[in-house]
């Protein structure tokens, strides 16, 4: 009897714990630690720099006169990816590393930044075509991945350059209360060579941390904080043992009535 009693006790106090709060006040930017290394600076913000590639699509608009690309598109040849927006007309690079443009026809930007794909659009159109034009090109097609305890997960478009990682789990609403924050980590490289950085939002130089500049591709992924995987274990011991408790509890009845 007391060998039942002492099981049964504890199952009501696994119970109890599991239907406790799991709510987790997150202590972000508050630690303070010394300055981020110049090197790995460095070295991240020549990688960051993201060059246009075959299949990227981009949005080309003169911010001088937007109705002449926005309103009035003029066909490109065959290239039947180019599409028109709200934002303006995209196209899709081709194969051969060009992008077909009202006017000017195939112009090479495999290789190019943003900014110099630009710079040489805006001097090709300056020469053939427009006064002063202000061209804007935007890569509309990269995107990053976040996955884990965020409040919305999914692909999200990396627009903007330099997107850092407070940025975009911004965008994404920002972390659960069963959120580890730190212990963020950004995936990137392909499957053969990822690279994992790890990111802390309790540290105040995540903010500036170049490391967190986010790149095509990169998944971010926030695991689970201690306490919600002690919770979560002990609600599955919860679940288990609910089947075995009641088997005791048939048990002990079938036992008394037994022995009247």
């Amino acid at each position: 009897m007391r060998l039942i009693l002492s099981i049964l006790l504890f199952f009501g106090v696994s119970f109890v714990l599991t239907s406790c709060s799991s709510k987790q006040y997150q202590s972000l930017f508050e630690q303070k630690s010394g300055a981020i290394d110049s090197s790995a600076q460095k070295t991240t913000l020549k990688t960051a720099t993201y060059r246009i590639q075959p299949q990227d699509i981009l949005q080309v608009r003169n911010l001088q006169n937007v109705k002449y690309i926005v309103d009035e598109p003029v066909s490109s040849g065959n290239n039947t990816q180019n599409t028109t927006t709200t934002n303006g007309q995209t196209y899709q690079v081709d194969d051969d590393g060009t992008v077909a443009l009202p006017v000017i026809g195939h112009v090479n930007v495999t290789g190019l930044t943003r900014a110099e794909a630009a710079k040489h659009i805006e001097e090709l159109y300056r020469k053939s075509l427009l006064k002063d034009p202000i061209i804007e090109v935007k890569i509309v097609n990269l995107k990053v991945t976040l996955l884990g305890e965020i409040k919305v997960q999914g692909n999200f478009p990396l627009i903007k350059d330099r997107t850092n990682l407070v940025e975009m789990i911004g965008e994404a609403g920002g972390l659960t209360d069963k959120a580890n924050e730190t212990n963020v980590q950004i995936i990137r490289g392909d499957q053969s060579n990822p690279q994992v950085t790890i990111i802390n939002l309790r540290n105040i130089q995540s903010i500036h941390d170049p490391r967190a500049i986010l790149q095509n591709g990169d998944i971010i992924y926030i695991a689970q904080n201690k306490r919600a995987v002690r919770n979560e274990n002990l609600q599955n011991l919860s679940v288990i043992s609910q089947p075995v408790l009641l088997l005791l509890n048939t048990a002990l009845i079938i036992f008394t009535l037994s022995r009247r």
